[in-house]
């Protein structure tokens, strides 16, 4: 048995069953990491000596008792150095739990490894960290997207069963979807972000990447819920998110966006998604072709937003409260000038000052409350949608995972690698990406992922469909071969 390719579900079922201990998985997880590691890069920490120990007095009976899971470096585990993969925090240690860690402790998972990602989360292929690059684990030239490329990396690379990343214009789907695994981004103020490190604080959402639906589903049943520690939260009973799980598709409404479908995205993805509309319809389920015709300013309006409030909130990083601190400051505004110049890299520093000039004096009501305006706009396409629809389908990303290094120098290429994710965020809806298929490029089999979104606060819906999609076309998340 390989151990590193059972489910999370699998795997919890071996536990129950005393077939398997936690300690069995954490060793096999070891092992794995060593073997492909050096390839693929995804892990920046790991402690097998803590896991042990927590393995050995955890409550298997638990809703995921035993069972590890790796944390994006953006999210506060206790103890643990969490850099946000950036020169700028890279001696900072978390003082406290994030709410979504002790959720996990809570219902008895196991806080593994510490996965790469874009620097403070800015960034679509995973090369904007400032300790490593992550590489695709199905053509290590590519990316794995981002910005939690490592997360998704190391779940298709069996370094992981399962793996939380944050998603604020796409950044749990789009990796997903490059690597072929599931990824979750939940409603707005569905998950707590007490204890994840900021980027766009009305945007950001935490969320699961795993190898099945049904595995991200028992992820969320954990992390979900209300938190007096974060104000933006939902007052939201607990449920099962697996409640729909043996209902179908048969009878649900699906609406086709028509700008979710444009030219220059790739022919094999167009393909793909087709088809899995094709199957869904054969499956019983009524397919609405319907327009959101803000779509084409959501990139616009997104980059705007997300500076304006990343610029605000890294503000606080200035070397004397957080971060970096340069060497031999000649004067207090030396001291500024070069922690923040040799803290942060190219693209925050790009996003900085795009979000500070857009915040400034003469600008603020022309782009900032224009782009707040352009925002409501696609919050109403999506909320006329599903008064018609109960969800919709379209593709993750217009492209397969792209080379690394192609669209480095090129900002604006790179932003659109996100065009289909974005709106999600800013309407403040749930969203899925699960494997559809694989496409064919330069001698490479590359995943492709097909996106489920779903109205606020109706995920178990959203899961109900991707579960009967993943069962019926038996596109479970594949990992790759190294």
């Amino acid at each position: 048995m390989e151990i590193t390719k059972l489910t999370l579900h699998e795997l919890q079922q071996k536990f129950r069953t005393k077939e398997l201990h936690p300690r069995d998985a954490i060793k096999a997880l070891e092992e794995r990491i060593v073997q492909v590691e050096p390839k693929v890069r995804a892990l920046l920490h790991w402690d097998v000596e803590g896991a042990m120990q927590l393995a050995e007095r955890v409550d298997i009976s638990l809703p995921l008792g035993g069972l590890p899971i790796a944390i994006k470096d953006a999210i506060h585990v206790e103890g643990d150095l969490c850099t946000c993969a950036s020169r700028m925090l890279a001696r900072y240690r978390a003082p406290y739990d994030a709410t979504v860690i002790t959720r996990l402790r809570a219902a008895g998972a196991i806080p593994f490894t510490r996965t790469n990602m874009d620097e403070f989360s800015m960034g679509s292929s995973n090369e904007t960290s400032a300790v490593q690059p992550t590489y695709n684990p199905w053509d290590l030239q590519r990316t794995p997207g981002g910005s939690s490329g490592g997360s998704a990396a190391a779940v298709a690379a069996r370094e992981a069963f399962v793996a939380l990343g944050s998603d604020t214009g796409g950044s749990i789907r789009q990796p997903a979807a490059f690597c072929g695994c599931v990824g979750l981004k939940p409603t707005y103020g569905r998950v707590s972000r007490y204890g994840l490190v900021a980027l766009a604080s009305s945007l950001d959402q935490i969320g699961p990447l795993a190898r099945s639906t049904r595995d991200c589903a028992m992820v969320f049943n954990a992390i979900a819920g209300k938190d007096p520690k974060d104000s933006t939260c939902l007052e939201c009973a607990q449920e099962d998110f697996t409640r729909e799980f043996n209902l179908g598709v048969k009878g649900l409404r699906l609406g086709i966006p028509k700008e979710y479908f444009v030219e220059g995205m790739d022919s094999q993805v167009r393909s793909a998604v087709e088809k899995v509309i094709q199957q869904c319809s054969e499956l019983g389920a009524e397919i609405v072709e319907l327009s959101l015709p803000h779509t084409q300013y959501a990139v616009n309006a997104y980059y705007i937003l997300a500076t304006a409030e990343a610029s605000s909130n890294l503000a606080r990083f200035d070397g004397v409260r957080y971060g970096y601190y340069a060497e031999g400051p000649q004067s207090l505004f030396d001291h500024y000038r070069r922690s923040r110049e040799e803290g942060f890299g190219s693209e925050v520093k790009r996003r900085i000052i795009l979000g500070t000039y857009v915040l400034s004096s003469g600008y603020y009501d022309a782009y900032y409350l224009r782009a707040q305006r352009v925002r409501t706009l696609i919050r109403e396409d999506f909320k006329e949608a599903f008064s018609k629809v109960d969800a919709l389908v379209c593709p993750t990303s217009p492209d397969v995972a792209f080379r690394l290094g192609e669209r480095r120098d090129n900002p604006l290429r790179m932003y659109l690698a996100d065009v289909f994710t974005i709106a999600t965020n800013l309407a403040g809806i749930c969203g899925i990406s699960v494997p559809c298929g694989f496409a064919i490029v330069e001698g490479s089999s590359l995943p492709i992922g097909v996106q489920f979104l779903g109205n606020a606060l109706e995920e178990a819906k959203l899961l109900r469909l991707a579960n009967a999609y993943e069962l019926a076309s038996g596109w479970t998340a594949c990992t790759a071969i190294l």
